[in-house]
């Protein structure tokens, strides 16, 4: 049986968010207004996903652990996630992925990593028609399956939720996937079709989810945010109490990259620097008085202004006062090692945008740690 939501990546954030979003509302009955089921695709040949993989084919669910503090207290819930009914890997499903997209794919979500939306060269325009072999890269994948989607059911609705990173992550996307698809000549009214028919929806998604259980499930914090931009014909996987639709997406994103993900950076910065464990978590480093002061100065003197030049004063310091509370969330192994990982290209994702905003609205601050990091290179 086919199910109406298609996602790819097996990832411990999706298992603590979107897919336990979709089992909550399934969960709820009609009240919960889930589309259905998820299909889940891994697309590496990583061991680790291959073991998970394996663990939700077997469609029993797998626990999610909710650990940490909201409002002040303290909060532990067990549950399970029971959304996932299917899954495949691209390689060995590769028919029956072409076929469940002629017969019920409603909704496909992605997060593939930071190199996910990276093109392979072996992939050309014959895998259009190869039904038995899956393209190596992730947006020939799904402008494989799209093209399947055009020559099929053309008029059914689809709606596409990229959940990586990436600032306007369903613009980018679409710009990869119609781009290669005018790089392998195809139908100039399928690329139509693609950038007009199809709903490429912008969204952040916004929780921490810290460690992963063996084989499948994650341990996450309460705080949960799917913050997407409203379109007039998006359909959403599920209606949710975490899923935001919103006109105004950069005002989130904003939040989140200035605040909690420099603020993470600046971490794995100070901790790559040497003279810390190597074990070191977050909840350790913002218990650490010198580098807690820091990380509270870094706020205030180089992001905060820039956020009151934007008129959003208040909202920013609120948004602060419940970061603080989940950093120093005290059931989250979280890893700074795990946060520096491509730390190069974090910085200039995260602190780049800082710089050139506050040179933008004229803030005058001079923002000394921002730029040294900048300029520090890796």
């Amino acid at each position: 049986m086919t199910q109406p939501i298609l996602q790819f990546g097996t990832s411990r954030f999706l298992q603590a968010h979107v897919d336990l979003f979709v089992s909550q509302a399934l969960d709820r009955g009609a009240t919960g207004k889930a589309l259905g089921g998820i299909t889940v695709v891994q697309t590496t040949g990583n061991p680790a996903s291959a073991e998970r993989l394996t663990a939700l084919a077997a469609g029993e669910g797998y626990p999610v652990r909710i650990r940490g503090l909201r409002n002040g207290k303290r909060v532990e819930q067990d549950l399970v996630c029971r959304a996932v009914k299917q899954a495949w890997h691209a390689d060995a499903s590769w028919p029956a992925l072409r076929e469940a997209m002629e017969s019920g794919v409603r909704v496909i979500v992605s997060n593939t990593a930071d190199r996910g939306y990276q093109l392979d060269n072996t992939d050309g325009p014959a895998l259009v028609n190869e039904t038995a072999h899956a393209p190596r890269g992730f947006p020939a994948k799904l402008l494989v399956l799209l093209h399947q989607r055009w020559q099929t059911v053309p008029a059914a609705d689809l709606s596409i939720f990229p959940c990586e990173l990436i600032e306007r992550n369903g613009d980018v996307l679409r710009g990869i996937v119609c781009g290669l698809a005018a790089q392998w000549k195809l139908d100039p009214t399928f690329i139509a079709w693609l950038g007009e028919h199809c709903v490429w929806a912008n969204s952040l998604v916004d929780r921490i989810v810290s460690q992963a259980l063996h084989p499948v499930g994650a341990v996450a914090e309460p705080y949960a945010l799917w913050a997407i931009e409203r379109h007039p014909r998006l359909m959403l996987p599920c209606v949710h109490e975490d899923i935001l639709l919103t006109d105004d997406l950069q005002r989130y994103e904003r939040l989140k990259l200035f605040l909690l993900n420099a603020g993470h950076t600046l971490l794995a910065e100070r901790w790559l620097a040497g003279g810390r464990a190597p074990d070191e978590t977050v909840q350790q480093a913002m218990n650490d008085g010198g580098l807690r002061v820091e990380l509270e100065s870094f706020w205030a003197d180089e992001v905060l202004p820039v956020f009151d030049a934007l008129g959003q004063h208040g909202e920013a310091r609120a948004y602060l006062v419940d970061l603080r509370e989940r950093l120093l969330n005290p059931f989250l192994d979280h890893r700074i090692s795990d946060i520096a990982q491509n730390h190069a290209q974090k910085k200039q994702r995260r602190f780049a945008p800082i710089v050139a905003l506050a040179a933008e609205l004229q803030c005058g601050v001079a923002q000394l740690r921002l730029r040294a990091a900048l300029a520090s290179g890796a």
